[in-house]
């Protein structure tokens, strides 16, 4: 079977996949390169899920791209915004004509004998195969599996005479107007999607095992628009980028250092948006301290309006049984429901879920150790994006992307065909650490035996720290003494 060769495959045209272009399109405009995309369009997470009201949890002066300024009054964006930012940094940096829609990649193989990777990809809904080769292998496929999230089996479900949905899997015409709504779960997902339900439904429960922490801010930001008024753009984006970045620091810092000072603080703030007549212990306080899961925004306190009104209500307890005309809960009461939304969260998935070997033997990632977050112990040429969980995504996005275009040039001027963080004597028996340590959600913890380790010590530290990371990855040169270049 004739291959496809060139020298970059970047997999993925998401947010990640898409920046990753644009920065290689200005950095290494000598490289060619080809982006895999499993579905039939760009955007990734933010084409992807259509239910109401779907938004980011992240200010766009640090979820946008460095490169790109967010020009939009609100600063906490919905999906469609989102979507038009992606598509438009694709136009300017002339990416779309890269793109390979309904690609997915299935297997992955390195032959040092070649230098070479060659993917093994399934093209449309037939399922055609097409071998790929590249020199340098770009992975921006996300953390989780776009087939489905994550589905508890609840007993009875087939009993259920309603609809029963999943977020990532919303239908189009799925008519909710004055009907009894039951949202099953409450973090970022239910979140946003009940003050959205509530505006039509004829009422909104949130039915949550144990609660999450929750904040409200406005979805402007008064100083970022201020200062685009007197400032040129980019230094009013740049400004914004840099105080938003240090107030995402400061906050998961007093998360570390001052826990439970943290946690009067956002149980204070809470109770003064929700005014009287709620149960603030049983269903709003969470048992685990702020930031060892995910601060859930609220934007201009939308959900606690829709509490405050009655267009919404909340119930702590555990699911016994899906019924005919709703739930029943093990303490017995039943929840009637026309409509069950199972917001129960997403399936992590590792590199795509594709097969990855080396020179013939098969990889497994949960042996390997992880090299400054985005490499992988004696796998060559390979760079991943994986975003911070206590802050943008897209700040390591950026400073990945920059990154490999570093690499890739240095390899470009040395001659070499070959990088491959090895573990030398002095690294290989220290003590092995989760990939990510103090974080605590269920889709991580179901699938945190499948993720690469990290190390104890530099460079195979993943901090989630972003002022770490700007000096361990942005500052520092590609070549140390980890890195082994051949060929």
């Amino acid at each position: 079977m004739t291959a496809d060769i060139t020298d970059v495959i970047i997999v993925g045209a998401g947010l990640s996949g898409i920046g990753l272009a644009c920065h290689l399109h200005d950095k290494c405009p000598a490289k060619r390169y080809v982006i895999l995309e499993g579905r039939d369009s760009i955007g990734g997470t933010w084409d992807l899920f259509r239910y109401p009201g779907v938004r980011s949890d992240s200010d766009m002066h640090t979820l946008g791209y460095r490169f790109k300024p967010w020009r939009a009054e609100k600063a906490i964006a919905d999906g469609p915004a989102i979507l038009a930012y992606i598509k438009e940094a694709a136009a300017e940096h002339r990416v779309a004509d890269h793109i390979r829609f309904r690609h997915r990649v299935r297997k992955a193989a390195w032959s040092s004998d070649e230098r070479l990777w060659t993917l093994e990809v399934t093209v449309g809904p037939g399922g055609t195969t097409r071998i790929f080769k590249c020199n340098f292998l770009l992975m921006c496929s996300g953390y989780f599996d776009y087939k489905s999230g994550y589905q508890p089996q609840f007993s009875g479900r087939e009993s259920f005479l309603g609809d029963f949905v999943h977020p990532q899997e919303w239908p189009e015409d799925l008519n909710y107007r004055d009907k009894q709504v039951v949202v099953i779960g409450s973090g970022a997902t239910a979140v946003t999607l009940i003050p959205a339900l509530a505006e039509k439904a004829k009422h909104v429960v949130m039915l949550q095992r144990s609660p999450t922490y929750m904040v409200a801010l406005p979805d402007t930001d008064r100083v970022a628009n201020f200062l685009r008024s007197v400032l040129p753009e980019n230094w009013a984006y740049a400004a914004t980028r840099w105080k938003n970045i240090r107030l995402q620091q400061f906050v998961y810092y007093l998360a570390r250092v001052a826990p439970h000072k943290l946690r009067s603080l956002l149980l204070k703030r809470l109770r003064k948006e929700l005014g009287q007549g709620f149960d603030i212990g049983k269903d709003f306080t969470p048992h685990y301290d702020p930031w060892e899961q995910r601060l859930c925004l609220v934007p201009n306190g939308d959900l606690f309006e829709s509490l405050r009104s009655g267009k919404a209500s909340v119930v702590t307890g555990e699911i016994a049984a899906i019924v005919a005309n709703g739930i029943r809960l093990k303490c017995g009461r039943e929840i009637s429901a026309d409509i069950i939304v199972s917001a129960t969260g997403l399936n992590l998935c590792v590199l795509g879920d594709m097969q990855v070997t080396v020179d013939g033997a098969a990889v497994n990632f949960a042996d390997k150790y992880s090299y400054k977050a985005m490499m992988f112990s004696d796998v060559p040429n390979l760079v991943s994006i994986f975003g911070y969980v206590n802050a943008s995504w897209t700040l390591r996005a950026d400073l990945v992307a920059d990154y490999a275009c570093r690499l890739l040039n240095h390899m470009a001027a040395s001659n070499s065909r070959q990088c491959t963080p090895r573990l030398h004597s002095q690294n290989r028996h220290m003590t092995a650490k989760p990939w990510i340590e103090n974080f605590s959600p269920n889709y991580l913890q179901r699938k945190q035996h499948l993720l690469p380790k990290q190390g104890d010590r530099q460079p195979w530290l993943n901090t989630q720290s972003y002022a770490m990371e700007k000096k361990l990855i942005r500052d520092s040169d590609v070549v140390d003494d980890v890195l082994e270049f051949n060929g």
